[in-house]
């Protein structure tokens, strides 16, 4: 499948190493992509990168903007999910650390440099994610996150966290008790923005491909912990993200399934055998109705908008 992929990409990378490898994984997303390459590029006085793009089959251009700005592209006519496209690239990724970065993210000029040093001097740090901005200005409060108990989550969900944003128990889900502008060891960073380290990565393994879009961050994190890797909420640098940009505000039935069965999947994998049979079956069945009521409100918010 890679070799396939290869022959339709763009430039083949040189031999040389450069300090950091920036993998972009897009679908469908050209103008949010050009953006974020175009920032990507005015960091390239401060730090010596290659950027690899895996397109999931897109079919708006979105490969020629990639092969435009001299990504490297991993060209996939099918949409293989965001963990297994991140896969394909990390054995072909030459740079010493590895940014994970979302195509709808928007990084300013010498944020690249900041990440750089900062990782150099944490060797104990396997994963480092920064704060992340909202274009209006707002905090992205998934910068940060705590893994989630079966209270945490229900908070979470229903809002009863926001009310009460300084609980540790309500807010475990969001880290709404860690102040956003120090930096904090966490449970789990986000997706949209993941600094590396290679060493973590052989130790810990790629991310787990039973995760097609949504929570393979959050269980990667909960791997590096596992193997004895930090992962590090560190404020000192700031990216933009357009939150939902690349995936849409309102999910489409198969997003919107997949955010609900990596729920399902992670708690399945990582706390079912701690939990007994009745608080499991509560949170399946909670997981899945959930589902039902987001779907039914995507489906209407993307009829009243046409």
């Amino acid at each position: 499948m890679i070799e396939a992929a290869l022959s339709r990409g763009g430039r083949t990378p040189d031999a040389s190493r450069p300090s950091l490898s920036i993998i972009i994984v897009s679908f469908d997303c050209m103008a949010l992509l050009t953006r974020c390459l175009d920032s990507l590029e005015a960091n390239r006085s401060t730090v010596d990168f290659e950027v690899l793009v895996v397109d999931n089959g897109s079919t708006d251009g979105s490969r020629e903007a990639a092969r435009r700005a001299g990504a490297y592209l991993i060209d996939l006519d099918y949409n293989a999910g965001f963990a297994a496209a991140n896969n394909l690239a990390i054995p072909l990724a030459r740079g010493r650390f590895l940014l994970f970065l979302n195509p709808d993210t928007f990084v300013p000029p010498g944020t690249l440099a900041k990440l750089v040093e900062t990782f150099e001097n944490r060797p104990e740090v396997g994963m480092l994610g920064c704060k992340l901005t909202l274009p209006e200005g707002g905090l992205d409060h998934a910068a940060k996150r705590g893994f989630p108990s079966p209270l945490a989550a229900l908070a979470y969900f229903t809002g009863l966290s926001r009310l009460r944003p300084g609980n540790t128990r309500f807010g475990q889900y969001a880290a709404d008790h860690l102040d956003p502008d120090r930096e904090h060891l966490v449970d789990a960073v986000n997706g949209a923005m993941m600094l590396v380290r290679r060493e973590a990565v052989a130790d810990v393994g790629p991310m787990d491909e039973d995760y097609w879009l949504y929570m393979e961050d959050l269980d990667w994190c909960y791997r590096f912990w596992a193997a004895g890797w930090q992962v590090l909420y560190w404020p000192g640098a700031e990216i933009v993200h357009v939150k939902g940009g690349s995936s849409g505000r309102a999910r489409a039935w198969k997003t919107n399934y997949h955010f609900h069965r990596g729920m399902w999947l992670f708690y399945r994998k990582h706390c079912a055998k701690k939990r007994s049979r009745g608080l499991n079956a509560i949170v399946w069945a909670g997981v899945w109705s959930k589902l039902a009521v987001s779907a039914s409100r995507s489906f209407v918010s993307r009829n009243l908008s046409r």
